[in-house]
């Protein structure tokens, strides 16, 4: 239980400084997950023939196809990116298939990496290698506008009705972390938005992109934000994103390391975040 309270306070720690104060608040954040001092060596991949992504089409907005039937989202702009910091564009592939038929491509050799939000998990370790993780989903809290809370939050939320999804990662959390809270489960993430509407709960607690998603669309109306935040917690929700490579080529994913440094560095990473995730849920 130790180890859940220290990765509960490094998460509250992040949230305290992305939300220090209102103006930073209310501009886009962008996730930053590499150490600006942490220099990885740059790889020498002119003995490699191709370096071909394998995805998918059916996961918005990450992958999909768009109106002229073209291939795009942010998962090929950053393969793109990656294979243009390892100056092998020449050499760089994107091939769709079926999720079902990822494994089995990059197993036949048909391809080099996938980038498919596939979970790096203990278990998944033993097929592939990962490369570092190059984008995670926070819990956050979403309220009306006029009510929203700022951190410090745990003790603003005393007593306060919090809907979250039933049977959930994110309601195993906010029962553990934010005891002091009423919890309402909600079976449907439709009903628990009425509710918060109607001001029949106080807030909704839940997956940051998703709750971004439904800020930034036509049935939220303009009436929430986020409030508090972002709470990284890899003991609930994971790890997040990671490129994953055949597990007997750790040194392509070191490589991949490498690129999705200097993309961040850079601001690449920044700009395509902005780009496909508008109402930042970080």
């Amino acid at each position: 239980m130790a180890f859940r309270w220290r990765s509960f306070a490094f998460a509250m720690l992040i949230g305290l400084l992305s939300f220090a104060d209102g103006a930073r608040a209310a501009a886009p954040q962008v996730p930053m997950l590499w150490d600006a001092k942490e220099r990885l060596p740059k790889p020498d991949l002119s003995t490699l023939p191709r370096l071909r992504f394998l995805t998918t089409t059916d996961f918005p907005p990450f992958n999909f196809l768009d109106g002229a039937g073209k291939l795009s989202g942010f998962h090929i702009d950053l393969a793109r990116a990656i294979c243009a910091e390892l100056g092998i564009v020449e050499k760089c592939q994107i091939q769709a298939l079926p999720w079902a038929e990822l494994e089995g491509a990059l197993r036949k050799g048909e391809g080099e990496a996938i980038i498919a939000g596939i979970a790096a998990t203990p278990e998944s370790r033993t097929t592939y290698a990962f490369s570092r993780s190059y984008l995670q989903f926070p819990a956050r809290f979403i309220m009306p506008k006029s009510k929203a809370l700022t951190e410090p939050i745990f003790d603003k939320l005393h007593g306060k009705r919090v809907g979250v999804i039933s049977g959930s990662a994110h309601e195993r959390m906010l029962r553990d972390y934010f005891s002091t809270v009423q919890v309402i489960p909600f079976d449907r993430p439709e009903d628990l938005y009425a509710d918060l509407k109607a001001g029949k709960v106080d807030a909704a607690f839940g997956d940051g992109m998703r709750l971004a998603f439904w800020l930034g669309g036509s049935d939220a109306a303009g009436c929430c934000r986020f409030a508090g935040g972002p709470y990284l917690a890899p003991e609930y929700l994971g790890t997040g994103m990671a490129i994953a490579t055949k597990a007997d080529n750790p040194a392509l994913a070191a490589a991949i390391d490498y690129a999705l440094q200097e993309i961040s560095m850079k601001g690449t990473f920044a700009e395509f975040y902005l780009r496909y995730f508008p109402v930042s849920f970080f």
